[in-house]
């Protein structure tokens, strides 16, 4: 409201400005038919002619009565102030002249002021513009329990059983909080929701402001700070006494390490700007009570950054982590989203729930949407296997390019390469599900060897680990032993080789010289002096012996089996794609 006050204030003032002026000037520039010249005036002031002039402070332009002349005459002095003096010299010295100065209409001289304050008017509302841009006031979108907004329930949320169960106790206080409050229970204040990225971790908290029936107010972390410093604070203020007065409510925080990491020592304006924000979030988690019925809800994928302060009990008293969904929650997972979709009648959701281990709910979500637009550009009655098979490789590998054209030369080397990983997979126990193996480029790629990924796993051996190594360095041997030349088509498989191999050294304890220690370079940069001088050279020594001695056993199972490697290449050079039974059908001879 004074925003549009002051704009319409300023639109005033600035309109009677231009219409003065413009009307001073139109003045100006109408010469009336008894003007006498400036020239032509002095002479007649010399002459004493001049009976009567009459001015305005601030104005040019004259009236001159003359004498024997009943009409006055117009003229335009080039000062005022030295026609004045001279006018004062004649009467002096002797002439009758009769100088008459009137003040200025008022309009006129409101007119004026107001153009001299215009500049300080409009950067008032610049400013005031700003701070709306910046959102000073009030911040957090809420969702009132009788709207509509809130549809999500735990029928929504799926693959997640034992985290729903925990969510169900805080429905519960939401619901009844005077039963737990019978018994001498406190609820927790804080809840702090952590995982991956797309695991369902803001899907969970809509639900359970969905289920409890409660206002859900839901903000991002990034949204507490912005371009003027102190803002944050004021928002967490604001934003806690909205949820009081709403009570009782959810407050949900999304990526909320954006103003929950560790305090630092407030060197910079942004430092202290942060600090002041989460000192102000700790502050307002301690000033629950029971009456309020408030609980907050927050997200983040990276609860290492988080200060401890904010994670102790009585603030975030839980910490609930969102994992993968394993294969029963991916098919629960796929329902749901298949719901308001066509498939076809052969479709069958457990077997990509098999393939698709590993995945998150979001992505998931994705291969099924993706799958759907493919079957509509198709023009397909209903989505097909074929389409699903080709959406999950989209979202995995990248879009298939038929239009990029191969020379004889990159297609040989290609067709080398990818069979290089996939002989070499074929002969490791933990590698040598191949499902597909491509030599169309996708994405980045310029090839692909597909793995099957029909297994949950919560840990990995050393052994697995090792052979993956193997298996990717297989391109890069096949391309030295069969063409006797080596191209940069390997450079991402030695990317993630040398990211394993130096996990396995530095975090995982696998490397027998170095012992099972942690040494995590990412988190503590200066960890490394703890362990002396040499300790640096020893982990680079080691990773490159796990990547040698990989490539060297990758060397040796191509020599051993060069007559498939030939074989798979030229089949791959024919078709560009075989199947899983294509591939292992050359080693049935």
């Amino acid at each position: 409201m004074l925003l549009i006050i002051i704009v319409a204030l300023s639109l005033v003032i600035f309109g009677t400005v231009i219409y003065t002026v413009i009307k001073e000037k139109k003045d100006e520039d109408v010469i009336p038919k008894d003007q006498i010249s400036y020239t032509d005036l002095i002479k007649q002031i010399n002459d004493g002619n001049v009976e009567k002039i009459k001015m305005t402070v601030g104005s040019t332009t004259i009236k001159v009565n003359l004498k024997e002349q009943e009409e006055p005459k117009t003229a335009i002095v080039p000062s005022t102030q030295a026609f004045i003096e001279l006018v004062q010299e004649k009467v002096q010295d002797g002439n009758e002249i009769t100088l008459i100065q009137e003040k200025p209409s008022v309009f006129l001289s409101i007119a004026d002021k107001a153009f001299s304050i215009l500049p300080t008017i409009l950067m008032l509302v610049l400013f005031v513009l700003l701070i709306q841009m910046q959102g000073l006031g009030d911040k957090g979108k809420v969702y009132e329990a009788d709207e509509d907004n809130v549809k999500t329930t735990f029928d929504d949320v799926a693959g997640l059983d034992e985290e729903k169960q925990e969510m169900i106790e805080i429905v519960n206080f939401l619901k009844n909080p005077d039963e737990f409050y019978k018994m001498g229970a406190k609820i927790p204040k804080g809840v702090l929701l952590c995982g991956q990225p797309g695991t369902g971790k803001t899907l969970i908290a809509k639900a359970i402001a969905g289920e409890a029936d409660v206002p859900f107010i839901s903000m991002s972390g990034s949204e507490f700070t912005e371009m003027f410093a102190g803002l944050g604070a004021s928002r967490v203020r604001k934003l806690f006494d909205k949820a009081k007065k709403m009570a009782p409510a959810i407050i949900f925080i999304d990526e909320i390490d954006a103003i929950g990491s560790k305090r630092s020592d407030g060197s910079t304006a942004a430092d202290n700007d942060n600090n002041q924000t989460l000192n102000q979030l700790l502050v307002e988690m301690d000033g629950f009570d029971s009456e309020h019925t408030v609980i907050l809800l927050a997200a983040t994928n990276r609860p290492d950054m988080l200060d401890q302060a904010l994670l102790r009990p009585g603030r975030f008293d839980r910490q609930i982590t969102i994992g993968l969904p394993d294969m029963k929650g991916r098919e629960a997972i796929l329902k749901i989203h298949a719901k308001d979709k066509k498939l076809a009648d052969d479709v069958d959701l457990k077997n990509i729930a098999g393939d698709t281990a590993g995945f998150t709910g979001a992505e998931l979500e994705n291969i099924l949407n993706e799958a759907a637009i493919i079957a509509t550009i198709n023009k397909e009655k209903a989505i097909t296997n074929k389409d699903i098979d080709d959406a999950l490789k989209k979202v995995t590998v990248g879009v298939e390019k038929h239009s990029r054209i191969m020379s004889d030369k990159d297609k040989r080397l290609t067709a080398y390469h990818e069979a290089g990983h996939a002989i070499v997979s074929r002969f490791l126990e933990t590698q040598k599900d191949i499902k597909e193996v491509s030599i169309i480029p996708r994405g980045v790629a310029g090839g692909y060897t597909m793995y099957k990924t029909n297994e949950d796993k919560y840990y990995v051996s050393k052994t697995e680990m090792l052979e993956k190594l193997i298996a990717l360095l297989g391109g890069r041997a096949s391309e030295k032993l069969i063409l006797n030349d080596v191209s940069t088509g390997a450079s991402n498989d030695f990317e993630v080789a040398t990211d394993i191999a130096k996990k396995m050294v530095t975090i995982y304890g696998m490397s027998d010289k170095i012992g099972p220690l942690s040494i995590n370079l990412e988190k503590e940069p200066y960890q490394m002096q703890i362990f002396g001088e040499t300790i640096e050279n020893e982990i680079g020594k080691e990773v490159k012996r796990l990547i040698d001695e990989a490539y060297a056993k990758a060397q040796a199972i191509l020599i051993e089996h060069i007559d498939k490697l030939h074989e798979l290449a030229a089949v791959l050079i024919e078709k560009e794609v075989i199947s899983e039974e294509e591939f292992e059908k050359i080693f049935e001879d």
